[in-house]
């Protein structure tokens, strides 16, 4: 896939990166990332994703634009309240880059659902917020063998992980706790919405590009509050009932 004149002055400073150069934007150029979730983490990623050269962003989002939104979902605007976030949100991918093709799905993420919603990706970027979802995407993801990039925030504090086969997200996350800690119930500093997105962004062009180490099994876990990050390893679960099933059936088919 060959990049035209504009493309090549558009992307001039990845093409001057030797870890990325021509041959990673072009494969930038023939991705496709789902992103899950089109609010405070998969927004900001979508734009960066968009800006980078992505050749096909899918959003898949039910929800509409609320003006609580507004605080950390910079990829919306006061006009856009009560707007499909995938519309506003395509519409604003659009204006920024005309090159990368939009695709917009409003059905809600299920177990029945997310074959048919994330097939046919090179990574899937999840930020939502809701246990059940992740758990289908952490699930889905095995079985079409894509890479997940997870992001996540809440008060200070946000954390991004890569999951390729095993160590899965549910190694991670065996169990959703009982009451989850989301933004609506615990509230979340807007900025680091920004902070996530874009990091799940920059694991998503490190995975397609062939670039760095992606955070693959790895953990970054960050303190706006402080300042500070680590990064952790995930152990694998010998017993998780995600990526342990998935390599059973795996060795009885081989």
């Amino acid at each position: 896939m060959s990049l035209s004149d504009f493309e090549i002055e558009r992307y001039a400073r990845h093409l001057m990166l030797a870890e990325v150069g021509g041959v990673g934007q072009r494969r930038l150029k023939a991705a496709r990332v789902a992103i899950v979730g089109v609010g405070g983490v998969g927004g900001p990623a979508s734009l960066d994703l968009a800006a980078a050269g992505v050749g096909t962003l899918r959003l898949i989002d039910p929800d509409v634009v609320s003006l609580s939104n507004l605080q950390r979902q910079v990829q919306f605007s006061t006009a856009d309240v009560g707007r499909p976030k995938v519309d506003a949100a395509a519409e604003r991918l659009a204006a920024l880059n005309p090159y990368v093709a939009i695709e917009t799905r409003t059905e809600a993420l299920t177990p029945a659902t997310a074959r048919a919603l994330l097939a046919g990706s090179d990574a899937v970027i999840d930020g939502t917020d809701d246990f059940a979802v992740r758990r289908a995407v952490n699930s889905t993801c095995l079985e079409l063998g894509t890479p997940l990039v997870s992001g996540a925030i809440g008060r200070w504090s946000g954390q991004v992980g890569v999951f390729v086969g095993r160590p899965c997200w549910a190694c991670l996350v065996p169990e959703s706790p009982p009451e989850a800690e989301t933004c609506a119930r615990v509230g979340v500093i807007g900025a680091l919405a920004g902070v996530v997105g874009s990091l799940c962004a920059l694991e998503a062009v490190k995975l397609i590009a062939d670039a760095g180490r992606p955070l693959t099994g790895r953990l970054l876990v960050f303190d706006g509050l402080s300042g500070s990050a680590r990064t952790v390893r995930v152990a694998a679960d010998p017993h998780c009932p995600a990526c342990g099933q998935a390599k059973a059936v795996l060795n009885r088919s081989t």
